[in-house]
């Protein structure tokens, strides 16, 4: 049986990859998020359900008794500092395994005029705070392996291709069931892509920007 945590567990990604996990009887489910009643009437299983502030360390470390592996699917401006609780709490309780998803761009690595369109849409304090917690994860000593979605679209598809950190990033695009279906294939392969950062976007969408944009 293995203990998996999903840290902001009301997101998108994080509620398609709930609907995958709590099918397989060998994982033991928690659900980490504020206010926690919005998970009413999602299909949560037999997941525990827990409401608390991934900015606290006392939160997470009670909630990480037991656990394997972490899931994190955190947003907001602060960010960072959830990055440096989360590390924290994790050395504090002895859990060594991350799933943290995070944003293209966060090392410059997206190249051409999608690049230049994806600074224009995410500079104003998204990536810089982004990648500063990236930079959290990437100084400690957790097994941690970092996502980089594409711009994501809500496509009932599972196509998708990886890069690895300082290769540049393919495609403009992809769907959120396909990283949601890569975060469960790392949950169920936990020895894969340790210490790696990870790109992650559907074949053949290299554009100037995003299909629907």
């Amino acid at each position: 049986m293995t203990n998996v945590i999903i840290l902001g567990a009301h997101g998108q990604i994080a509620r398609l990859a709930t609907e995958q996990l709590v099918a397989q009887k060998d994982v033991q489910l928690s659900l980490f998020l504020r206010h926690a009643t919005r998970l009413q009437s999602a299909n949560t299983g037999d997941a525990k359900i827990i409401d608390g502030d991934a900015a606290k360390v006392s939160d997470l470390t009670k909630a990480f008794a037991g656990v394997d592996i972490v899931y994190a699917n955190l947003a907001g401006g602060n960010i960072e500092q959830q990055a440096k609780r989360v590390v924290e709490a994790m050395d504090q309780t002895g859990v060594k395994r991350l799933i943290w998803v995070s944003t293209l761009g966060i090392y410059d690595e997206v190249p051409g005029k999608f690049g230049e369109w994806n600074h224009q849409m995410l500079d104003d304090g998204y990536l810089p705070t982004y990648a500063a917690a990236a930079k959290v994860i990437e100084d400690s000593d957790l097994d941690y392996t970092i996502i980089r979605p594409a711009w994501l679209d809500n496509k009932d598809e599972v196509d998708y291709e990886i890069t690895q950190k300082g290769e540049d990033f393919k495609g403009t695009e992809v769907s959120r069931k396909s990283i949601a279906t890569y975060i469960v294939h790392l949950i169920n392969a936990p020895h894969e892509q340790i210490r790696h950062s990870v790109g992650v976007n559907k074949p053949n969408t290299d554009s100037d920007k995003p299909a629907w944009y």
